[in-house]
């Protein structure tokens, strides 16, 4: 039999000699091969045919259409990222590669967190990525914020009848018959803040028939950090189903220290025999892009407010000059409308940390609460005092303290994820460093560099970890004959380089990716193809 030598260069692939039929589509070659179960990577080669894994045993000749060399290089699962925020964008045509991800090596994504999607939103957007194609895998959760907005309409401070909260139930069944993980909810946002444990309890569940998950964007992660994690493992302990903490940290001055507490009462919990377990994104600060502007509240109408603010005519500063209009600001900013959602209600003073100001740089790293103090005056009108005085955006941040993103990074129940959103290198959009480096960050920095993890813990985390809890059993590993979602990093350059002033740059070092089979991003290219697939939950097996 003739072999087949084919090798990639400068994209194209060149036949050294041709022979059978049954030979690979792509064999990787020479690479470490790390599995994403957490053991050490060996040097070895994996091929690639009909869109799925073949292992190459050692010393085995096989016949390959295309070679890739990966010496040198790491040859990891696909990248699964259980809480992100770019399926709604990706469903447009324009931005359906997922850039931002794909780059960093994600191949699956998790939508819907924080209680977003009902049943009709998941078919809507899983009928748009088979139209456009989509660049990652996309799989769902149903939530509590949309089936509870769905079903009771604009009258959402108060508890749902018995009627209501059987229509609620019956949305959470139908979103995981169409394949959903589990349920999320955003307990700090409207609705969800309207609601009580029992009702996230009652719908919760609804899941465990499927063998589904919970995952929360607690109530209260900054006035009662501690509080809100227990109501979340106690819905999933009632529900009898496994509870995520999402995007778990530590917001605050007047939290520092909390983390320890926090570790311990996770680490009992499962001592006990209770699945819960966490994800995270590794920066010091949280929230998307804020400025002081966007973080007060005019009317309490998101839509409405957030209309004023593109308004050119819309004068903040004449707003803040009025001594009336001023108080009402606070008012609303401090305490939401009728007991509604705001950002300073949320995060408050002592969390909301400066990390960006052309007018007054001498001033990045400072919170609110500590220019106050020193000022003599309170943290509203410091913010008001900024905003009247500043030419450019003052961009502020949940603060988080370094000491405490580290020491929850090493739990071994705690997973990478990004909360990130969508970003592309077309363009110059507002957002958080974690949308383009969040998996490059954690394998750069906190491995290569800190050495705070072993690689293949780092990659555990960041694979067959989150995609066996959420029930995605045939990604996040290495083996035999499943999907070929494959990342090829190189281990000495890899990288974030996003910041908080430029959130937008790529990262580095992501050599190689695969969805299906199907690459991607190839020598550090997009290559333009979609082959992503709506992943639907996979019975335990």
């Amino acid at each position: 039999m003739m072999m087949k030598r084919v090798a990639v260069i400068g994209g194209l692939a060149a036949c050294l000699s041709c022979g059978s039929s049954e030979e690979l589509d792509i064999l990787i070659q020479g690479g470490t091969l790390i599995d994403g179960t957490g053991t050490p990577g060996r040097v070895g080669d994996l091929g690639i045919k009909d869109g799925l894994m073949v292992l190459v045993q050692p010393g085995i000749s096989i016949d390959a259409k295309q070679i890739i060399d990966a010496s040198g290089l790491v040859v990891a699962p696909g990248f699964v990222d259980v809480h992100n925020h770019t399926d709604v964008f990706i469903a447009n045509r324009a931005a359906r590669l997922n850039e931002g991800f794909i780059r960093q090596g994600v191949t699956t994504i998790v939508g819907g967190p924080d209680g977003a999607h009902t049943p009709n939103q998941i078919r809507d957007l899983i009928a748009a990525f088979e139209d456009n194609g989509v660049g990652t895998n996309v799989a769902f959760y149903v939530g509590h914020n949309g089936v509870r907005l769905q079903v009771m309409q604009e009258d959402q401070r108060r508890a749902p009848t018995d009627e209501e909260l059987a229509e609620m139930k019956a949305l959470v069944r139908e979103g995981m018959e169409l394949g959903a993980l589990g349920l999320s909810t955003g307990l700090m946002y409207e609705p969800g803040l309207f609601s009580n444990t029992e009702e996230v309890v009652a719908l919760a569940l609804e899941v465990k028939r499927f063998a589904g998950v919970y995952d929360s964007h607690i109530r209260n992660p900054v006035h009662d950090w501690i509080a809100s994690n227990q109501e979340a493992m106690t819905i999933g302990e009632r529900a009898g189903i496994g509870a995520k903490l999402g995007h778990i940290k530590e917001v605050g001055l007047h939290n520092a220290g909390l983390v320890d507490e926090m570790i311990a009462i996770v680490d009992a919990a499962r001592a006990g025999g209770q699945n819960v377990v966490s994800d995270q994104y590794p920066y010091d600060a949280a929230a998307g892009r804020l400025t002081l502007t966007s973080i007060l509240v005019f009317t309490g109408d998101p839509r409405r407010d957030a209309e004023m603010r593109e308004d050119p005519d819309f004068d903040i500063k004449a707003k803040l000059r009025d001594p009336d209009e001023r108080a009402q600001l606070k008012e609303t900013s401090e305490n939401g409308v009728d007991g509604g959602f705001a950002w300073i209600k949320a995060i408050g003073y002592s969390s909301l940390r400066i990390v960006s100001s052309e007018d007054f740089p001498e001033l990045v790293g400072k919170y609110l609460s500590e220019l106050a103090e020193e000022r003599n005056t309170g943290g509203f009108d410091v913010l008001a005092d900024l905003l009247l005085e500043a030419e450019h955006p003052v961009e502020v941040k949940g603060g988080i303290q370094e000491e405490a993103v580290q020491k929850l990074l090493v739990q071994p129940w705690n997973m990478i994820a990004s909360d990130g959103g969508y970003a592309d290198s077309a363009t110059t959009a507002q957002g958080h460093p974690r949308s383009t480096g969040t998996f490059p960050r954690v394998l750069g920095h906190y491995v290569r560099e800190k050495k705070l993890l072993s690689l293949p813990e780092a990659i555990r985390k960041m694979t067959s970890f989150p995609a066996d809890f959420v029930g995605l059993r045939s990604r996040g590993r290495l083996a035999e004959s499943l999907p070929a979602d494959i990342t090829i990093f190189d281990p000495e350059t890899i990288i974030d380089r996003s910041t908080y002033e430029e959130p937008n740059l790529m990262p580095k070092g992501v050599v190689h990716v695969f969805v299906n089979g199907v690459a991607v991003l190839r020598d550090g290219e997009l290559t333009e193809e979609a082959p992503g697939k709506f992943l639907p939950r996979e019975m335990r097996r």
